[in-house]
């Protein structure tokens, strides 16, 4: 190998880091809207040659190595089906996304945090149907009191979300970056053309 090949090769995965791939169930549907379902491109590549995916598009660059050479991909579909799970698990980033990363008590977004609605001190339990996202001065203003007695209602009850439900409300925030190999994929809130 050449000098000018070896540097090439060497600067090639720094360049290329930033090229994921979409990956699409064997329906076609993305594994997850929020986050979107990507893999680093070594993922895909890797995938494919273990016959895991099929590629369906690529982009225009290509990664080397001493005997082949392959366009990366940008879009990649599993072979088996992975069935989604019914309910999601029950995380902080699960529970912000249910309720639109908005406070559930005055309506803000940004930095959230979460608060029980019954307080765990009378008895309150962290579930679906008792914590809401709520921003840090609703959290403080409401401390340990009940609804009734922090004078503040909420804007929807807490409820146990689907996976479908949770996979919808993602599609209300795409990512900073969209390929424009992954628009046949992806069906955001965008008007469609007649």
């Amino acid at each position: 190998m050449t000098g000018t090949a070896a540097m090439n090769f060497v600067r090639s995965p720094g360049r290329l880091r930033d090229h994921p791939a979409l990956v699409l169930n064997a329906d076609y549907r993305p594994l997850s809207y929020f986050p979107l379902s990507l893999w680093p491109w070594q993922e895909a590549v890797k995938a494919s040659f273990l016959d895991r995916v099929q590629i369906i598009a690529e982009y225009d660059e290509v990664v080397r190595s001493p005997s082949m050479e392959m366009r990366i991909p940008s879009v990649v579909v599993l072979k088996e089906y992975v069935r989604p799970a019914l309910y999601p698990a029950f995380t902080r980033f699960n529970l912000f996304l249910r309720d639109e990363f908005t406070c559930q008590y005055c309506g803000a977004t940004g930095e959230m945090t979460f608060d029980h609605v019954i307080p765990r001190s009378r008895g309150g339990r962290t579930t679906w149907e008792n914590v809401v996202a709520a921003c840090s001065p609703c959290n403080l203003a409401k401390a340990s009191l009940t609804l009734r007695e922090a004078r503040m209602n909420l804007r929807k009850p807490p409820h146990r979300p689907t996976a479908e439900a949770l996979r919808n409300t993602g599609r209300k925030f795409p990512p900073n970056h969209l390929h424009e190999s992954w628009m046949d994929y992806l069906y955001w809130d965008a008007e469609l053309d007649a």
